[in-house]
């Protein structure tokens, strides 16, 4: 049966099981830095890791409970050539981009943002205190879609399906998990993004696609990946590179004593060239260069700070 998003938390008995697990491939510490206007944030998944997790070209994972770290925001700031999906835990950030789009991301709330041709946008808080959480994703596009209207929508947190599991909450964000449909899908990618959480020693097991690149990403917690000859422990702040092959059919985790949150995040490469200076992902150099010189002419539109 498949859900949809008119039954938002569905409990369902789990898919036939997982056969072949895949192994971890690396465990990868994030860098800390900062971007916007002084924002602090971890870097987890970086430009050298592009390749090995195509479609995915970066994720960052933020969160404080001291207003200096994220007080700036992300002002006017372009884009072009692919996708962001902006997970907020905790805190609330106003949205507004010069296609004249505009929306509060705020507890448990998704952004996904389709750049595409190119347009210049804000991210800024809407508190002057409390904890500031999320994580933002950049999705590659296909060079056959890298030109395409720029778009927005917002996902509030209730019109993210959930799934229950014994154990386990599962809200799907992309893709589908145990029949349950989530709020965003992509043909060309076909992206997967799960945010787990699991009590104590409890298990989940997703089917993946054997040509999918995928990574779990631990933020709360830690846990085990089943599939090598032992479990690989990924603890907290770490991000698991779940190991590619033929025979292997997913992944299966198991919450450490405190149990554990995390992303499963997981998509159909698309093995081409991937050009990139800094906020424009493009297939060629050439590319690179007219989205600069486009962004400089003022063909991305107003800056909605404006």
């Amino acid at each position: 049966m498949t859900t949809t998003l008119t039954d938002i938390a569905t409990t369902v008995t789990p898919d036939a099981a997982v056969r072949k697990p895949r192994s971890v491939e690396r465990l990868v510490t994030g860098q800390a830095t900062s971007d916007g206007d002084g924002v602090k944030l971890t870097r987890v998944l970086t430009q050298p890791l592009q390749r090995r997790l195509d479609p995915f070209l970066m994720l960052d994972a933020f969160g404080s409970d001291d207003a200096g770290d994220y007080i700036g925001g992300f002002p006017d700031h372009p884009h072009r050539g692919f996708e962001t999906v902006t997970y907020m835990i905790a805190g609330r950030m106003r949205h507004r981009d010069s296609a004249g789009n505009q929306g509060l991301l705020q507890n448990g709330g998704v952004q996904w943002m389709t750049a595409g041709s190119g347009l210049i946008h804000s991210e800024l808080p809407e508190q002057e205190a409390g904890r500031m959480e999320g994580f933002q994703l950049w999705l590659n596009l296909p060079a056959v879609d890298k030109m395409t209207a720029p778009g927005y929508r917002d996902i509030p947190t209730g019109e993210i399906p959930e799934l229950r599991l014994p154990g386990a909450t599962v809200r799907v964000i992309a893709g589908e998990s145990h029949g349950v449909v989530g709020a965003m899908q992509k043909a060309h990618t076909e992206p997967l993004v799960l945010d787990l959480h699991l009590e104590p020693g409890a298990t989940f097991e997703q089917a993946l696609p054997a040509g999918h690149n995928a990574f779990v990403y631990v933020y709360r917690g830690e846990l085990d990946i089943d599939g090598g000859a032992a479990p690989t422990r990924v603890p907290r702040e770490r991000m698991a590179v779940l190991a590619n092959a033929a025979d292997r059919d997913g992944v299966r985790v198991q919450a450490g004593a405190n149990g554990a949150r995390a992303l499963v995040i997981a998509g159909k490469p698309l093995n081409e060239p991937i050009a990139q200076y800094g906020p424009f992902v493009m297939n060629r150099q050439a590319e690179i260069f007219q989205a600069v010189e486009d962004f400089r002419a003022g063909k991305f539109g107003v800056p909605p700070g404006r």
